[in-house]
């Protein structure tokens, strides 16, 4: 047979891939148009590449069916009330903080959100186009499945609805808290709509419930039906709206040199700035425990092992045992700067110098108090705005006309990440990064191997990983594809590229650091997105994620005071 009869037809990761890259220079294109309708012909490109795309976070976005895993995933991360607004607007910081709208912060993602009036929700949007991809694709599901509720109760095109609507809507409107009879009943009606069985709804229940609207799950199904029925039957179609100020602003780091400047400021006021510097990207809690908490905690009667009491200061009812530890911290040379430059990037710094070592578990007797090594903790990153916020980090200050460059002898990275062979909770390590959607690829030489954990008890894999425009836009073949090619990849996060494209600039090409700074990657898996059951929808990590974040805190900061 000659080859030239081989088989064209695409794969479905080939037309996965295809699709992510048309979302992409769609929502560019959008975002520089100013506005567009999300089931109207402007949203069509973004609407048929996400149904043709079928991430496994959505689920059974393609079905007839509603999705309630991905529903709940999507919820939490947008503010309340959005499923009532026809006028979504994202915004700038533009000074909503001081009005009298009250702030709304999703539950899942650190944003100020403002309900304007009964039809408009603003977003402000401050990490860059990462935070704009991540809304959009949300907002793409969410009214995809609005539409699919309306097909269900529809009964002519005169907007005439099924009984179980009726009924939904009675239960919604009348605003009270209801009883078990009533709820059940209003959940049967609920259950037909959306094709699902009331055994599903009825587990799905408690997780949308909220403080003050514990019928939420109704509330959400009711409303974005209502405004999907409104679409089709008055043409009152929902708009998403971006302010000329964000899209003036937006690329140009304002939020990320403002954060750089203030930390910066603060170094320079605890002269710690001409101090070797130790940069970690890790979360608020980790390396502060890792020094602090057997000392503060620990009793000589207690039998309790170190990572049971890492577990106990992960649980949020614990907050008095958080801040004894907390305290214990800023007695002793930690400095917290709380973000307010609208990055949503708290940072921690850890003066060595002042720390006792002999109650830390940690080894370290540097003699030169002038070379004690500050430890510099940000706070997780967004996408893009990795970049954003390193770079600007990294340039040199002017200090009474001098320029000062600051002396980072490592930076490393630890992050929650997507893993593709192994399991929650398992540990990752990077030799590359690959920019998704091109064949950009960042080598480095990692600080950390897979020696380095080999006692740790936690299950280790080495390889590349692949840095992706969103989380929610990942399928199975296009995951599979990477894992079974020979980019080798274990792995897909949203930071790494970013982060890696800031170091590279900064040590090989623009001088404004040292050019041999060491490179620290390792991820820990929050889940899996080739095992049905194991994605990101299906909920957090639990205490199965603290051992790994302390295996790998321990590991670095071991790595930086031996190095």
């Amino acid at each position: 047979m000659s080859k030239n009869n081989k088989n064209h037809k695409r794969t479905r990761a080939q037309e996965s891939s295809n699709a992510i890259e048309r979302m992409y220079i769609t929502m560019r294109h959008l975002f520089n148009r100013g506005f567009y309708k999300p089931m109207g012909v402007s949203g069509e490109t973004l609407r048929e590449a996400l149904l043709l795309l079928r991430p496994e976070i959505y689920g059974s976005i393609a079905d007839e069916k509603a999705e309630l895993e991905g529903l709940l995933y999507v919820i939490d991360r947008l503010p309340q009330g959005i499923e009532e607004c026809s006028y979504i607007n994202l915004t700038s910081d533009e000074g909503y903080a001081n009005s009298h709208f009250t702030p709304i912060i999703p539950e899942k993602r650190r944003r100020n959100c403002y309900r304007i009036d009964d039809e408009q929700m603003n977003i402000e949007i401050t990490r860059g186009r990462s935070e704009i991809y991540d809304i959009l694709t949300h907002l793409t599901f969410l009214f995809v499945e609005s539409h699919k509720i309306s097909e269900r109760v529809l009964i002519n095109e005169r907007g005439d609805t099924t009984r179980d609507w009726k009924k939904l809507e009675k239960a919604v409107i009348s605003n009270k808290k209801l009883i078990q009879k009533e709820r059940e009943i209003a959940i049967t009606h609920t259950a037909n709509i959306l094709g699902r069985t009331f055994n599903e709804l009825t587990e799905a229940y408690p997780n949308f419930a909220s403080e003050g609207q514990p019928e939420r799950l109704l509330h959400i199904i009711y409303w974005l039906g209502k405004l999907a029925i409104e679409e089709k039957i008055n043409n009152n179609k929902r708009t998403i709206t971006f302010s000329p100020v964000l899209r003036e602003r937006l690329g140009h780091h304002i939020h990320g040199e403002i954060w750089a400047d203030k930390i910066k400021s603060v170094l320079h006021k605890n002269n710690l700035l001409e101090r070797p510097i130790h940069i970690i990207s890790a979360n608020m809690h980790s390396v502060m425990n890792s020094f602090f908490a057997k000392s503060t905690l620990k009793t000589k009667d207690s039998k309790k092992d170190i990572f049971g009491y890492y577990e106990a200061l992960s649980n949020s009812k614990n907050g008095e045992m958080r801040n004894k530890v907390e305290k214990t911290a800023l007695q002793n040379g930690m400095i917290y700067i709380e973000d307010k430059s609208g990055t949503n990037i708290d940072v921690q710094i850890f003066d060595t110098d002042k720390i006792d070592f002999s109650k830390t578990g940690f080894t370290y007797s540097e003699a030169d108090k002038n070379n004690k090594a500050v430890i510099f903790v940000m706070d997780y990153a967004f996408g893009e705005q990795a970049y954003e916020t390193l770079d600007e980090f990294l340039k040199p200050i002017k200090v009474n006309g001098k320029k000062v460059h600051l002396d980072v002898k490592s930076i490393s990275i630890m992050g929650k990440a997507g893993i593709l062979e192994g399991e929650k909770g398992d540990v990752m390590i990077p030799s590359a990064h690959i920019f998704e959607g091109t064949a950009d690829n960042y080598p480095f030489k990692n600080e950390l191997n897979k020696e380095d954990l080999a006692d740790c008890s936690v299950n280790v894999y080495e390889g590349t990983m692949v840095t992706v425009l969103g989380t929610s836009l990942q399928n199975k073949e296009i995951l599979k594809f990477f894992k079974n090619s020979t980019w080798n990849v274990i792995g897909l996060e949203m930071e790494g590229a970013h982060y890696q494209k800031a170091i590279q600039s900064a040590s090989k090409v623009r001088g404004n650091i040292n050019g041999d700074v060491k490179v620290r990657y390792a991820y820990y898996a929050s889940d899996n997105p080739l095992e049905t059951g194991s994605t990101l929808a299906s909920g957090g990590l639990g205490t199965s994620g603290v051992k790994p974040t302390y295996v790998i805190t321990n590991k670095i900061l071991e790595q930086i005071f031996n190095s």
